[in-house]
């Protein structure tokens, strides 16, 4: 559709629906915008959007409501995304920086992200997999035990004890000095990937008496390093919907929130929108391939690292969902998140 007028009918159309609830007819549009044309012109305009499948009649009603095509020409053709004020991003940047560790930023900004677009916000924990390390720490705890700590650029720590009784039986305080700085040199600052040729060389360097320590010590930093478990999610405002998007679902809200117990159905989402180009991955009904999201849409954005490829961050509302102020509440939360892990 080329029509630039129609596509400011549509726009309006969406606009109002969002606002009122309410399917919205011609005299509303004529009176509410500055569209200038007749009512009579803004009809034609309306049935080749309904006859396009962008907007539809529901019932009886005189008014009109987009579909989820509708929404998405809508969303595609976002010239401007609202702003947030300076105080506004003063309050994120200053809530989110008193975290005292990861578990505390991620749970802050859940509940951040909730609270600003009255909807189900999601936050995705960084992933260990695409995570660098910033620090290795062993730690001899007698008896044959070494404790093995890993510390993340993002601030989590990971932590394995390993059993030594039949790998090193003598264990020296110098030998673990020693792997420990080693360890630090070739690690530090590095993602698994770029991890498995350094490590899997690090026992050469030392002398045969001690290779298998060290060979214990790097099978227990990449097991860790390899495991599936991080992919974690933390939700929030889940009572949002029922409060304020309950009239938005044709029968019951019981769908929706099954969909969103299921963490694998989440993950899922987040991980195709992880491939898609844009800064910032709107889901529109249908599109999120799950029949208990499909009166639903989710807008994410990645954060943390240079390309913000650590992890997701997204908002899940109705259809009916205020988009601009949606997309701008992602982006910058998600900036900000990026901006306290990095710090």
């Amino acid at each position: 559709m080329s029509d630039d007028r129609r596509l400011d009918v549509l726009r309006a159309i969406v606009e109002d629906y969002v606002v009122t609830r309410e399917p919205v007819g011609s005299r509303a549009l004529v009176e509410r915008h500055s569209l200038g044309v007749s009512s009579a012109t803004i009809r034609n305009d309306m049935a080749a959007l309904e006859e396009g499948g962008y907007i539809v009649q529901p019932h009886t009603s005189a008014g009109r409501v987009p579909t989820d095509r509708g929404y998405r020409l809508f969303v595609d053709r976002l010239a401007t995304v609202k702003a947030m004020s300076s105080p506004e991003k003063r309050a994120i940047q200053s809530f989110l920086e008193e975290a005292v560790d990861l578990d505390d930023v991620v749970d802050r900004a859940v509940r951040l992200l909730a609270q600003l677009t009255q909807q189900v916000a999601v936050v995705q924990y960084p992933s260990l997999r695409r995570s660098a390390l910033r620090h290795l720490e062993l730690v001899d705890l007698g008896e044959h035990r070494l404790l093995v700590v890993i510390i993340t650029d993002t601030g989590r720590v990971e932590q394995r004890t390993l059993d030594l009784t039949t790998i090193a039986p003598a264990l020296s305080e110098e030998t673990v000095a020693l792997l420990r700085v080693r360890l630090n040199v070739v690690a530090t600052g590095r993602r698994l990937s770029e991890l498995v040729v350094p490590l899997g060389e690090l026992a050469e360097a030392f002398p045969s008496t001690d290779q298998a320590l060290v060979r214990a010590v790097v099978q227990v930093v990449e097991e860790t390093l390899a495991e599936e478990s991080e992919e974690r999610l933390v939700l929030a405002g889940t009572a949002n919907l029922a409060r304020t998007g309950a009239h938005d679902f044709t029968h019951t809200l019981g769908p929706v929130l099954e969909a969103l117990e299921e963490q694998v159905v989440l993950l899922r989402l987040l991980s195709e929108m992880a491939d898609d180009a844009a800064s910032v991955s709107v889901r529109i009904g249908r599109e999120t391939h799950h029949e208990g999201l499909v009166e639903t849409s989710f807008v994410t954005s990645g954060y943390g690292g240079d390309d913000a490829s650590l992890a997701r961050i997204g908002s899940i509302g109705p259809l009916r969902m205020d988009y601009p102020g949606t997309i701008a509440s992602v982006r910058a939360v998600a900036r900000y998140l990026s901006r306290v892990l990095a710090g």
